[in-house]
């Protein structure tokens, strides 16, 4: 854990000082849409379930978090359209830095959930409190095209609960019981190689999977989101 916490302090100051030009051109970008706060801070449940404030750049209008729906698909209407190239980009998790650099995140590690999600966890499912969130993962990879699955859906966070949960909290508690720091390395490459493919990185990470002998149904869960056959929920989904 020592490690992990010098790793992630390191990466953390290093990718402030790297990204921190084009953090303010996107904030100055976000502001003069609107003139409201580029910032938007969301509470999150982190390390045994102890809640913080979790940073990103905001990518929807003012006081779109008040439809009390959490779930957001690509066609999602409270989205602005600089936010949808931030999300695409995934620029608006940047800020998510500060948050590692004050160890209430890690750069791996099962994502942060809010208050009312956490809530419905299973007793299993609440492993995934047992490590410190993180800005990336195996789900956060699979499923970086959440937007896109959960496009024409009447209720997303319906929606959302029935496709993508269940596969985040299996490839969640992998994670939690077989984190190193190889393994971090190694997501942490994965991810920055998905920004440009992710079908590369999907191969990649079901590859992984192999190697360490995960159970097969982790493996297909990952390599059936390779190029899969989409279709968007229009139409099939209430």
């Amino acid at each position: 854990m020592i490690v992990k916490r010098v790793l992630d302090v390191i990466i953390a100051t290093l990718g402030v000082l790297i990204v921190f030009p084009l953090l303010i051109v996107m904030m100055c970008l976000i502001f003069f849409q609107d003139f409201k706060s580029p910032l938007y801070l969301s509470r999150r449940v982190g390390l045994d379930g102890e809640q913080f404030w979790m940073f990103k750049l905001r990518s929807m209008v003012l006081g779109g978090d008040k439809s009390g729906v959490f779930s957001t698909s690509d066609n999602d209407l409270r989205i602005t359209g600089l936010g949808r190239f931030l999300r695409r980009a995934k620029l608006d998790e940047l800020p998510q830095l500060m948050n590692v650099f004050l160890g209430q995140m890690s750069f791996v590690g099962p994502r942060a959930n809010v208050v009312s999600e956490v809530n419905e966890y299973t007793v299993a499912e609440r492993k995934l409190l047992s490590v410190k969130p993180g800005i990336t993962d195996f789900a956060s990879i699979v499923y970086s095209d959440e937007g896109a699955l959960l496009a024409g859906s009447k209720n997303p966070d319906k929606d959302y609960k029935q496709l993508i949960w269940p596969g985040k909290s299996k490839l969640g508690l992998f994670y939690v019981e077989n984190h190193s720091t190889l393994m971090d390395f190694q997501l942490i490459l994965i991810t920055l190689i998905s920004l440009s493919s992710r079908q590369m990185a999907l191969k990649l990470l079901a590859k992984k999977l192999k190697t360490i002998s995960a159970d097969p149904e982790l493996v297909s869960l990952i390599e059936d989101r390779i190029e899969p056959v989409r279709n968007n929920l229009s139409g099939r989904v209430n």
